[in-house]
């Protein structure tokens, strides 16, 4: 298929161009425009909006195997094509966990059956998740993972961390933590202060995250092992990151939507649709958070898409799972704190969102030139919408944005050269 988009502003982040053009497609790819004759190849008019990348989310929760009541790869990838993402990194915690190379094989090709967005499969960094012995990391690499973590199930044992880091550098693959300690964490459901005094419920002290996140930096100073944070979310831990990258320790860190622009302060009840892993924490957190991004010391957006069936999150605030939605958000959520504020460039919030993440991953920069696969979002980001739950491709309803009003969405994506989404 030949297609061209025309009409709209053309942002590249990895060229770092921002400027009216066209997006010439021929046979999956980005082409030169001219490629072809005009005449006869299809169009699409994005006048008045931006034609960029599609994005890359680091953090995703697909599933499958295990919950397919919650999400399938199918659901949660097409939900990723409504939301702008080109690829999403699904998360090892199903079940079995993603410690089989065979399971990592099935997580890439039933993606790439259904079609929406490619998978990247993060492997699990210990057996069955259990934090007591390395899993087979060469086959998990050589099988088709990007990354390796035991997310939601911190790898306590510094000896076996160590080693997995150590396994990990010599592949050449980063390791993500999900950076919360078990004991400090003990029973809580949100963050320890104030409003969960209000309401009567146990807290997670920010200290469970900062020191797990101080002993992975030593450790990624002592293997050489590239280190990521996963979904950061207190102002010490930022701290930390940022000292460690400083002195050159290889470490990066991601900020979810929900972090960036809520805090313990707006659950006012106790309602499980701000339930979630880390917390989250106080107004001080977010607006550290919110300066890190606009700074550059935090290089990735990631939504930790987290789908929960409604039966279970109607469990109430202290049962029911850690977890919300983020793929059919991200975008429209972002766009309204970071660039419609004026804290951000267009261009500058989009490298969050494509270059940061694929330097993560060490995979190709989202692009627009020739020769790349056409992975494009194009962006309508002067209308307003309303966030509906029912409306969403995921299986799954369990967000805190439900009714409010964004300004920025998706109008098209195309994925592999094909229109997938919205």
């Amino acid at each position: 298929m030949h297609l061209i988009v025309t009409g709209g502003r053309v942002l590249d982040p990895a060229a770092g161009t921002d400027g009216p053009g066209e997006v010439w497609i021929a046979d999956g790819r980005i082409v030169p425009a001219g490629s072809f004759p005009r005449d006869g190849a299809e169009t699409i008019d994005a006048s008045g909006r931006l034609v960029a990348p599609a994005l890359v989310d680091l953090h995703v929760h697909l599933r499958e195997p295990g919950n397919d009541a919650a999400e399938t790869i199918a659901s949660g990838t097409r939900a990723a094509a409504a939301g702008g993402f080109q690829a999403v990194v699904a998360m090892p915690n199903t079940t079995p966990p993603l410690d089989d190379p065979a399971l990592v094989r099935f997580q890439i090709e039933t993606a790439r059956a259904a079609g929406f967005a490619d998978v990247v499969p993060s492997a699990c960094l210990t057996r069955g998740r259990k934090g007591d012995e390395v899993a087979d990391l060469d086959a998990l690499a050589a099988a088709g993972a990007g990354v390796f973590t035991d997310d939601g199930s911190t790898v306590m044992d510094d000896a076996v961390m160590r080693e997995a880091m150590r396994r990990a550098a010599a592949i050449g693959l980063a390791v993500m933590d999900h950076a919360q300690d078990h004991d400090a964490e003990r029973r809580g459901v949100m963050h320890e202060g104030g409003r969960s005094r209000a309401l009567g419920l146990p807290g997670i002290p920010a200290g469970a995250e900062t020191r797990i996140v101080e002993r992975d930096i030593r450790l990624a100073r002592e293997t050489g092992c590239r280190l990521h944070i996963q979904h950061i979310s207190g102002r010490d831990a930022l701290e930390a990151v940022r000292r460690a990258a400083a002195e050159g320790v290889p470490v990066t860190a991601e900020v979810t939507p929900h972090h960036l622009v809520l805090c313990d302060d707006d659950i006012r009840e106790p309602d499980p649709s701000y339930k979630m892993n880390p917390p989250l924490r106080s107004a001080a957190d977010r607006r550290a958070l919110e300066d890190a991004i606009v700074d550059g010391s935090i290089t990735c957006l990631a939504t930790d898409h987290a789908p929960h069936t409604a039966e279970a999150k109607a469990r109430g605030f202290l049962h029911a799972p850690f977890g919300i939605l983020g793929l059919e958000t991200a975008v429209g959520v972002t766009w309204d704190r970071l660039v419609r504020s004026g804290r951000m460039t267009p261009l500058e919030w989009l490298r969050r969102w494509t270059t940061g993440p694929a330097a993560v991953l060490r995979r190709p920069p989202p692009s627009l030139a020739p020769g790349v696969p056409a992975n494009v979002a194009i962006l309508d980001v002067d209308t307003e919408w309303t966030v509906d739950p029912s409306a969403f491709f995921s299986r799954s309803r369990n967000t805190p944005f439900a009714g409010w009003t964004l300004h920025a969405r998706p109008a098209v994506t195309i994925h592999n050269g094909r229109v997938v989404g919205p």
